[in-house]
């Protein structure tokens, strides 16, 4: 499928950008955030697809850490995984959104056809594209974001510089309020 003038353009490879935030997940926070299990976790790490930004495993013992815009990169990828997109063409997704500013993300919707991945920034650009008359499905990564976010703010995180552990405002957890208030 090749995009109309001034329509959607298929996504190409850019450059990795570094992360900003203060913040970092661990493996598992970052598995139940992205909805995907350690296994796919470690396999996407170890094979470059999504790599954490903010620290890798340097061998047996360390934790990786992944940055939000990380743990957003792995539920998109979760979700082109469970509707069939190649690898390679995830791939090509995920270099480009690592290239993309942070806030540019969020107004996104990522569109294929099973075979192309395509970047849409306005609903032209999304009606261009399902003009062509085939199957295609989109991605909202505004929406995915916000999933994110929610989910995040039940976990831990991990402060970056000093390696304190952030309690996330989960209501139910009795304990860490607790803890939490003990240490103000």
């Amino acid at each position: 499928m090749s995009p109309g003038p001034g329509g959607p353009y298929p996504l190409h490879i850019g450059s990795a950008e570094c992360s900003t935030e203060t913040i970092g997940y661990r493996g598992p926070t970052a598995c139940a955030a992205a909805g995907i299990t350690y296994r796919q976790l470690d396999y996407w790490a170890r094979t470059g697809l999504v790599e954490p930004s903010v620290r890798p495993a340097y061998g047996s013992g360390t934790q990786r850490l992944y940055s939000f815009r990380d743990v957003v990169v792995l539920k998109i990828v979760k979700r082109f995984l469970d509707t069939g997109v190649a690898l390679q063409n995830i791939r090509t997704a995920v270099q480009h959104l690592r290239a993309r500013g942070f806030a540019d993300l969020e107004r996104m919707t990522l569109m294929s056809d099973g075979a192309t991945v395509y970047e849409c920034s306005s609903p032209d650009e999304v009606v261009d594209l399902l003009q062509g008359g085939q199957g295609i499905f989109g991605i909202a990564v505004g929406v995915v974001w916000r999933d994110v976010e929610a989910a995040l703010s039940q976990l831990h995180g991990e402060r970056i510089d000093t390696g304190e552990t952030l309690v996330g405002h989960n209501p139910a957890d009795e304990l860490a309020r607790r803890r939490r208030d003990r240490a103000v």
